[in-house]
């Protein structure tokens, strides 16, 4: 199992829940990420900018002659950045953020691929956002970004099935670091929060914020034979925010 962006707020509830599950799990991140938050000892790991070709290309390399295949890739990857409306958007922060979402996930896909066809029943799951499909004003290139990687998803499930199934889980907000820039991201950008968590949570209908752990269960549930004739699916997990 390969998780980029594992050491994240979801990266490491995910982490923790598949080695518990006895899983065999690589993770890749930023090295100010990994440097926050090392991995298990029991987890192979992999310094990675996501948005590098090179990066991302030496580091399934390296899974390949460690362990030949993989069962299963788990896309975590992804920042927001500030907080504009689009017409105040500079072009560089609009770039930077769909690099850093959708071309993180792109390569993810794209080098993951070969392992996985060679793995047992594998499967892909990209996270992606509940602002993919619902909009809120001041998050233009990452809810663009995230409706990408929705439309990457059904794009690879169509290409690579039957062998591998393809899906995504679109989270709404998660109490993670995520709400403060990114977990490798902080000294990049203010400290200040997103939203106001709390006040966002009366507003769902099981008012509250989902926890990173919230979000664990539908990823083991996409990677698992549960779901085995699903492919090209979006698990919406926003406390019924959005009831599509």
């Amino acid at each position: 199992m390969a998780v980029v962006g594992g050491c994240g707020g979801i990266g490491r509830a995910f982490v923790a829940a598949a080695l518990d599950a006895g899983m065999t799990v690589c993770i890749l991140d930023l090295p100010a990420s990994i440097a926050a938050h090392p991995p298990p000892v029991a987890c192979l790991t992999r310094a990675v900018d996501a948005t590098s070709p090179a990066n991302m290309e030496s580091a399934f390399t390296d899974i390949r002659a460690a362990w030949g295949a993989l069962d299963g890739l788990v896309n975590l990857c992804g920042f927001s950045g500030p907080r504009k409306p689009l017409l105040e958007l500079d072009p560089a922060t609009w770039r930077e953020v769909i690099q850093g979402n959708l071309d993180a996930a792109f390569l993810s896909s794209k080098f993951a691929l070969p392992l996985l066809q060679a793995g047992s029943s594998p499967a892909i799951v990209h996270v992606a956002s509940s602002l993919a499909v619902k909009a809120s004003p001041g998050y233009g290139p990452y809810a663009s970004a995230k409706a990408g990687i929705l439309s990457l998803t059904r794009m690879l499930a169509a290409e690579h099935s039957p062998a591998i199934r393809v899906n995504a889980v679109a989270p709404s907000a998660v109490r993670t670091e995520f709400i403060t820039g990114g977990t490798g991201r902080q000294s990049q950008g203010s400290s200040a929060p997103l939203l106001d968590l709390d006040a966002y949570g009366r507003t769902l209908p099981l008012q509250r914020v989902a926890e990173a752990e919230d979000v664990v269960g539908p990823i083991l549930f996409l990677l698992g034979p549960g779901s085995r004739y699903m492919t090209g699916q979006v698990l919406h997990v926003n406390g019924g925010l959005f009831q599509p």
